[in-house]
């Protein structure tokens, strides 16, 4: 449950503070399914971040794991 909670407030930082799309988010769900990867390196994978923004997502998993 406490990984769930993470992922929600993983995703509401990329929407509220990077002001990710939830199309561009959607997408980049999708392939973490297929693929089994990361979500910030598909994030940055599909040019949806750029490594600035990159860095942020890195920085806020550190300060929430």
């Amino acid at each position: 449950m406490a990984t769930r909670n993470r992922d929600i407030k993983l995703l509401n930082f990329l929407q509220n503070e990077l002001e990710l799309s939830n199309a561009d988010i959607a997408v980049a769900l999708r392939h973490r399914e297929l693929e089994n990867g990361p979500l910030p390196m598909l994030l940055w994978q599909y040019g949806f971040v750029d490594l600035e923004q990159l860095g942020k997502i890195f920085d806020w998993l550190a300060e929430h794991s």
